[in-house]
């Protein structure tokens, strides 16, 4: 498979053909990994985890207490629920 290098903005970028993003499930805004080999540029996909809240707070043992805040009077076009 071919593709050419491109100007985009001040830099230069590759398209990535669908079917190729597809096989590897690639979609735009994932991060990739760029590596230099003997043979050339390596593309590696990098597999975030993503970690819920539970997990996150998990090991918390401070004692926050979650308490309401004024933020004072209206002053734009914001929408006060």
């Amino acid at each position: 498979m071919h593709t050419t290098i491109q100007r985009i903005g001040n830099s230069k970028g590759l398209i990535i053909p669908k079917n190729l993003l597809d096989s590897f499930s690639l979609n735009e805004r994932d991060v990739v990994e760029l590596m230099t080999t003997e043979q050339g540029i390596f593309i590696k996909p990098l597999i975030q985890e993503y970690i819920s809240l539970d997990d996150l707070f998990d090991n918390y043992e401070g004692d926050y207490k979650c308490t309401e805040f004024d933020f004072g009077e209206d002053v734009g076009r914001e929408k006060v629920w």
